[in-house]
């Protein structure tokens, strides 16, 4: 958690645990300067996880980054990152249909795109349902650009402890064998 950001590159490649003031903890991970993973561990999704999500990430301002993108569910997000204060600003735009039936998106989306498209196209896509929160980070990891390793396992009660407790990935940023 000692980690300095200044520039994009510092950022790009970082892994981060954080809890949003309601109590949603979520993993992320800047895979490179267009593309995100994440794990959902707390909250109305807890137990969704993606990888090769497609992104804008740009710097604002030394140390502090903005990413935002649109999921297949119809599912926008925004994140401000302010890593060298271990917190972030983060609103999260869940279509209706999402809202009303939270549990089709709980699984590795990307096994499972037909299933996304095919509700969003069922169900009511508004109103939205807005949720802007802030966000304490709980953990820093240095993982490198392009490290497919970060988030390769669906999420399980107890990862993130495991994740902070250095139980997770060995010291080349590889999962442990469990």
């Amino acid at each position: 958690m000692d980690k300095h950001f200044e520039t994009l590159d510092d950022f790009l490649g970082t892994h981060f645990i954080y809890t949003y003031d309601n109590g949603w903890e979520y993993e992320w991970y800047a895979k490179n300067d267009h593309t995100v993973d994440y794990r959902i561990h707390g909250g109305m999704v807890a137990g969704r996880w993606v990888t090769d999500q497609e992104a804008h990430i740009t710097m604002l301002t030394a140390g502090i980054y903005k990413i935002a993108w649109t999921e297949p569910t119809g599912t926008d997000v925004a994140l401000d990152f302010v890593p060298n204060e271990h917190r972030l600003n983060g609103t999260i735009f869940f279509p209706k249909w999402v809202q009303d039936h939270p549990e089709i998106t709980v699984a590795y989306q990307n096994e499972h795109l037909d299933r996304m498209l095919e509700a969003r196209e069922k169900y009511a896509t508004y109103p939205k349902l807005v949720v802007p929160e802030f966000a304490n980070i709980t953990y820093i990891g240095d993982a490198g650009q392009n490290n497919d390793q970060v988030i390769a396992a669906e999420p399980y009660a107890g990862m993130p402890d495991d994740i902070r407790n250095g139980k997770f990935y060995d010291e080349n940023y590889k999962m442990i064998n469990r």
